[in-house]
């Protein structure tokens, strides 16, 4: 059985992009492989955010991830910080990481540009590489853009095996089908939570999925060419709909026939159907705090159990067992 890590930062906002590159595919490793799945709120302090409001925003991205369909009797579900190992193997890690390897991550260079040159932004892949290796994992499921991210976790992988001895799996990326849905109002770039428009969360009712859908961009600048916008949707169409459907939309636009006058009601009439009970169960969720604490207190209690073992083997490798 496979060990698998992956974890969501607590943003506040998870949307179909997130639902489809990341935790539909949780729900489905969850009933074949040993996974844990973290609620990453260390990650999430590397951009500006109101302290006040984040311990919501976990219990949200709790709630949401579970109404989704994880199931805390199947996975390890558990909030980050509650680990303290994960900063523990963060720091020895950062002691054999080059410093041009972080510098050059895409994603450093690009939140570096906008927030300034932190040292968080540039550490953030060592604590995303401590997270996965903490718990020896071998699959990471990740979305396109973390690709990057999770190639430095085997390069360090091999690093700390090769100087102090064989420890460590290389993790193995894990994609889902819809790896990368783009933004509704703007298909060429990929869906995001800071641009209004832009995306489809998983808490808007039916009546904003459907204004959404019918706002969403489908225009080609060149004749012939089936453009970004309506990839996009049938990038959604397939993710969401019954096959018939896909199909009958996908014979139409072959032949020359599509009509977006159906497509796009046909498209949210499908992502109401499947988002609407998650709606509802994230609702009754958040109005049993005591359930979200108990879930994230037994799962931080297994997981640092693992931690604990394997930091203590990790020390023991780097000559940290100190005894007198």
């Amino acid at each position: 059985m496979a060990k698998v890590f992956s974890g969501i930062q607590p943003t506040g906002i998870i949307h179909i992009g997130n639902y489809l590159g990341a935790i539909k595919n949780w729900v489905e490793l969850q009933e074949e492989h040993d996974c844990l799945f973290s609620i990453v709120d260390l990650h999430s302090l590397t951009v500006p955010y109101d302290p006040k409001g984040l311990g919501d925003r976990i219990k949200d991205a709790l709630a949401t991830n579970i109404a989704a369909g994880l199931d805390p009797e199947k996975a390890t579900i558990f909030v980050q910080s509650m680990v303290p190992e994960h900063t523990e193997l963060t720091w020895l890690l950062t002691t054999i990481t080059p410093v041009g390897n972080l510098e050059r991550m895409t994603q450093y260079k690009e939140k570096s540009e906008k927030q300034g040159l932190l040292s968080g932004l540039l550490c953030y892949p060592i604590l995303m590489a401590a997270d996965i290796l903490l718990y020896k994992a071998d699959l990471v499921p990740v979305g396109e853009d973390q690709i990057q991210h999770l190639e430095l976790t085997r390069v360090i992988a091999r690093k700390f095996n090769s100087t102090f001895g064989e420890y460590f799996p290389e993790p193995q990326p894990k994609l889902s089908k819809a790896t990368r849905v783009m933004a509704l109002n703007d298909p060429t770039s990929k869906m995001s939570k800071s641009i209004p428009g832009s995306y489809i969360a998983l808490t808007d009712d039916p009546e904003e999925i459907r204004t959404k859908v019918k706002r969403a961009v489908t225009a080609s600048d060149v004749e012939g060419e089936v453009s970004p916008g309506v990839a996009n949707l049938f990038t959604l169409l397939e993710a969401f709909a019954p096959k018939d459907v896909y199909n009958k939309f996908a014979k139409d636009l072959e032949d020359g026939n599509l009509k977006f006058s159906e497509l796009k009601p046909a498209l949210a009439e499908a992502i109401v159907e499947e988002l609407t009970p998650i709606r509802e169960k994230r609702q009754e969720l958040l109005a049993k705090p005591k359930f979200l604490e108990e879930v994230v207190a037994a799962g931080a209690d297994r997981a640092r159990r693992e931690a604990k073992q394997h930091m203590q083997e990790i020390k023991e490798l780097m000559g940290l067992n100190l005894t007198f």
